[in-house]
């Protein structure tokens, strides 16, 4: 677990589709659910979300007033330059930079040459889709 850029919002702020930060790892919120204040408690957020890396589901419980963590994710265009077993080496087509990602298991038609896009946070990297079909 590397970290990545990341900056703070208000936990009373996240949406369905947003990024947030749970014990590390780079999440995408799937469901908020924010609760009145108590008698003696401040309103809290309950968040679910899913790993953007690998789909792992997490929870968050705050307080509305506090901040949270979101990742600054990263998309790219790149090309595939090789696939090698469950490994698919691609280059950024703006930067040249090579990345080794797991192949997704979703993605049928991997093969060299043929453009994706991807997201990344620090280290860590994610085939999106391929473009143009």
């Amino acid at each position: 677990m590397v970290d990545g850029e990341k900056k703070f919002t208000n936990a009373g702020s996240l949406k369905s589709g947003s990024y947030v930060l749970i014990d590390g790892f780079a999440c995408q919120v799937r469901s908020v659910d924010k609760s009145k204040p108590g008698k003696h408690g401040s309103a809290k957020v309950r968040v679910v979300a899913f790993d953007v890396f690998s789909s792992q589901k997490r929870g968050l419980l705050k307080s509305t007033s506090m901040d949270v963590d979101v990742p600054i994710m990263l998309k790219g265009s790149a090309q595939v330059v090789a696939v090698m077993g469950d490994t698919v080496q691609i280059m950024d087509l703006g930067s040249y930079e090579t990345f080794d990602v797991k192949k997704p298991a979703d993605i049928q038609g991997l093969a060299s040459g043929i453009e994706i896009e991807y997201t990344r946070w620090g280290d860590q990297v994610k085939i999106l889709r391929k473009k143009g079909n």
